[in-house]
């Protein structure tokens, strides 16, 4: 075996057969530097709309477009060799008809070469999940809380409590009849993803969701504790380097000022050229 060979990515049918086993691993990147951290570690790499906002600054992720996310896509993918890559549809790209979402999710994974794509929505997506995966692009499902949906749910509200616990289950159960081979539950109790997970003869990816998932994702800008203004419940921040990178640009700003950076180890000699006749005589 040539020793440049491409590690053999996990593949959607791979990450079905984990149903039950050793928890899957997941995480949202953006761009390839990060790509290739999570990559040695996760057995998925998400690259969410949440882009959106954690790197374009904007209020949600209804503003995200398909080139953005077929972008960011590229960017990933340079870094990403063992773990299974998804790319999120987003929001408008896939709702109007499965020939739509076929058409959009047919050059998200041309372009970004990506091995699945995510899906917003559970009953009312049965019909296009089931278009996709029988026309060979497998779909990650997402449904509880599905971000896309925020002005109709009123904001990021738990859902699934009470009466409304009987319309996820039929969600969960529409994605996995229709053929998606993972589904994420999002801020949802969790008696109602611990019954979703022990139901549906898919794996669920938990985030606010339950620890008997079949994995778990985060935003990775989350876990890493990038930023301070926006804090879920379900996020355990396993650094803070939002507050380490906060104190060196402030350490560098004082350097530069006062003259300390750079100093004699950062600069390069050489003897200057004289361009004076005498000084050369």
């Amino acid at each position: 075996m040539s020793a440049n060979a491409r590690i053999a990515a996990l593949t959607p049918p791979e990450i079905l057969a984990r149903k039950g086993g050793e928890p899957l691993v997941c995480l949202t990147a953006y761009t390839t530097p990060l790509a290739r951290l999570v990559d040695k570690h996760c057995d998925i790499v998400l690259v969410g709309d949440s882009v959106g906002m954690v790197l374009h600054g904007l209020p949600s992720t209804l503003g995200v477009t398909l080139d953005m996310m077929i972008m960011h896509g590229q960017s990933v993918r340079r870094g990403v060799e063992r773990a299974l890559l998804v790319v999120d549809m987003p929001f408008g790209s896939y709702e109007e008809t499965p020939e739509q979402a076929f058409r959009n999710a047919a050059r998200i994974m041309a372009e970004t070469g990506c091995g699945a794509v995510k899906i917003e929505g559970g009953e009312t997506m049965e019909k296009t999940i089931r278009f996709l995966t029988r026309h060979g692009i497998p779909v990650m499902a997402h449904i509880g809380l599905t971000p896309q949906a925020i002005n109709s749910f009123g904001g990021y509200k738990v859902q699934g409590r009470g009466d409304d616990a009987f319309h996820i289950l039929r969600d969960a159960e529409a994605v996995a009849d229709a053929g998606a081979f993972s589904m994420v539950l999002e801020k949802v109790p969790a008696a109602l993803a611990d019954r979703i997970t022990g139901t549906t003869a898919i794996p669920t990816i938990g985030i606010g969701a339950s620890p008997a998932c079949d994995g778990q994702i985060l935003v990775v800008d989350d876990m890493l504790g990038m930023f301070d203004d926006f804090r879920p419940k379900f996020v355990k921040r396993f650094a803070e380097l939002g507050h380490a990178a906060d104190a060196a640009i402030a350490a560098y700003a004082k350097e530069v000022r006062a003259r300390r950076f750079p100093d004699e180890t950062h600069v390069f000699t050489d003897a200057m050229p004289s361009h004076n006749k005498e000084e050369k005589e």
